[in-house]
């Protein structure tokens, strides 16, 4: 049997969580104080997703860069393949809240999104 002791980051409190593992298996989850600990440690264990977030290039905008975020998390072993897609992502200004700025990121089904307005320049 095998011991994982983690942080959850589900919710503010921080708990720190211990998830008994045989095999690939989760065998018991202990130290949440809520229920969405229990249900990110056997994720985290198994799956770990996470939202990137970061910023893309505008083209002739009133603001240099324009802060983006995947709509909905990614696989944690996508996030290099996916900040480099965003490293040479290039958008036209105008761009509004919620537009999307790469479809399908690292072939994750994800779209990353803009999460600010940038007007033309």
């Amino acid at each position: 049997m095998e011991k994982v002791d983690i942080t959850c980051i589900g919710c503010p409190m921080g708990c720190q969580v211990t998830v008994e593992l045989e095999g690939k298996e989760v065998l018991s989850v202990s130290g949440n104080s809520c229920p969405i600990g229990d249900t990110y440690a056997r994720k985290e264990v198994s799956n770990p997703e996470r939202t990137v977030t970061s910023t893309v290039f505008v083209e002739d905008g009133e603001k240099v860069r324009v802060s983006v975020k995947t709509a909905s998390n990614i696989p944690k072993a996508k996030i290099n393949e996916c900040m480099e897609a965003i490293n040479k992502a290039v958008v036209k200004a105008p761009v509004a809240i919620g537009d999307v700025v790469i479809e399908n990121v690292a072939g994750t089904g994800v779209n990353v999104i803009a999460t600010r307005n940038v007007g033309a320049a």
